[in-house]
């Protein structure tokens, strides 16, 4: 049985020797004709899209590959490339990217559009039909937090620790469609919503559709959204295989997915994005708090069937332990900024 193919996309920032957010990506993207990379909203952004992968294992070459040869060509134009999901120092405003999708985003969206250089990985998963894909992302829903929590790595925005693990998704949730995808009861209700949201002006197309979970607009798979850039390609490995293995088990069940009542699931955000890994969130089945390390032990027995078929449960067990022993990136950021260090050199992606 052919399992479900990935593909990720991560978006980095390019930064000076300071850390301030440098707008140099065009130049940056014209030094890799033959990399799959693509600019982003602010003009210190730059996104790397993998292959479509049918292992971790492939995975992780190909990001490993894809950030070198990104941060050699930054290198050679004066810039840092960082994984990190929130500029850690400079002015909250920056350029946006000259295209004329990005202008009109800015005209349209004002102040709400310049302050958003923040840095989101998202993960691809194969499914077989968009009436699929939205009885997945119900499924997905209650497991949101916990994969926040896991890869929350903003805790430091324009030199001050902001108290949160990710303060992008403070920064991110001022979208009108962004956060935690609606109950959908088939693909018309998806598209009726979509609709919906073009229609009244809220979003310009149904790109813009930045819920953390939702069909592709272009491609035949479901996209998962909520993370944070992850600092390490270990960590976004073991986002992409978790999320892999939701999918299968998702779409094994068959069904239209739990139901999840919408303020239990906001608080279990809320909690992820301030405490990440240090603290306790929401089981949003039964809206009681329990620590992080309970709801991810849970997670991995819910797709651990999944994870079995995949032959992956010895990499998100060692994953995980390793993110709740050694930190994740926001507790590694935070340690590192309290204590005087250089949060740059921290997140500063290796060339070699």
């Amino acid at each position: 049985m052919k399992h479900p193919s990935i593909g990720v996309e991560e978006e980095l920032l390019l930064v000076s020797a300071t850390g301030d957010p440098l707008p140099r990506s065009q130049a940056v993207v014209d030094e890799l004709p033959d990399l799959d990379v693509t600019l982003e909203l602010t003009r210190a952004q730059i996104e790397i899209n993998s292959p479509v992968c049918d292992s971790a294992a492939d995975l992780h070459r190909a990001l490993t590959s894809m950030r070198a040869e990104l941060a050699t060509a930054a290198h050679g134009e004066g810039a840092r490339l960082l994984a990190i999901a929130v500029p850690p120092a400079g002015e909250a405003a920056q350029l946006v990217t000259k295209q004329p999708r990005y202008r009109e985003m800015a005209d349209r969206y004002g102040l709400l559009a310049r302050e958003q250089g923040v840095c989101g990985c998202h993960v691809h998963v194969d499914v077989p039909d968009e009436e699929a894909a939205v009885r997945v992302s119900n499924h997905l829903r209650p497991w949101l937090p916990s994969l926040l929590a896991l890869t929350a790595n903003s805790p430091v925005y324009l030199g001050q620790d902001t108290g949160f693990a990710s303060w992008r998704w403070v920064m991110w949730s001022r979208w009108p469609s962004a956060g935690p995808p609606p109950y959908l009861e088939s693909a018309e209700h998806y598209r009726a919503l979509v609709a919906m949201h073009v229609a009244v002006g809220t979003v310009m197309d149904e790109q813009m559709i930045y819920w953390d979970v939702r069909p592709s607009s272009h491609l035949p798979t479901i996209e998962l959204r909520v993370s944070d850039v992850p600092m390490t390609v270990d960590e976004t490995v073991l986002l992409a295989t978790l999320s892999r293995a939701l999918v299968m088990t998702a779409l094994a069940d068959g069904g239209l997915g739990p139901t999840v009542q919408p303020e239990i699931l906001r608080a279990g955000y809320w909690l992820a994005a301030r405490d990440g890994l240090t603290g306790g969130s929401v089981d949003v089945a039964t809206g009681d708090l329990l620590p992080v390390a309970e709801l991810l032990t849970k997670l991995t027995q819910y797709v651990g069937p999944a994870l079995q078929e995949l032959g992956e449960e010895e990499l998100v067990a060692d994953g995980i332990a390793r993110a709740l022993s050694e930190g994740n990136g926001a507790i590694r950021q935070q340690q590192m900024f309290r204590a005087g260090g250089d949060v740059v050199a921290l997140t500063e992606v290796d060339p070699s």
